[in-house]
């Protein structure tokens, strides 16, 4: 068997993530698959870090300070993103 990338970094995700089949897998443009294989990180990145507090993160951090960027980004996307579903959620009378 060869090594290629596919089956560990696109098949497999899609596979186990998102309970798709080999059959779906199959019929469905790489485009779509790669775009759905984004959203995935993406949505893991957004709730990678629920739960936590700025305090357990700095108690966290003093002994591994890669949580701190780690943090940052979390936080950056989860601005990023309900930032944008407020927006979208105006009334009727708001846009008027």
């Amino acid at each position: 068997m060869s090594e290629a990338p596919e089956p560990v970094l696109l098949f497999i995700p899609l596979m186990v993530e998102l309970g798709m089949s080999w059959k779906e897998i199959m019929s469905t443009p790489r485009f779509v698959l790669e775009g759905l294989l984004m959203a995935l990180m993406e949505h893991k990145q957004l709730h990678s870090m629920d739960g936590y507090t700025d305090k357990d993160i700095s108690q966290m951090a003093k002994d591994r300070p890669q949580v701190r960027s780690s943090w940052i980004t979390y936080m950056e996307k989860k601005r990023k993103y309900y930032k944008g579903a407020e927006e979208r959620t105006k009334s009727f009378r708001d846009i008027l």
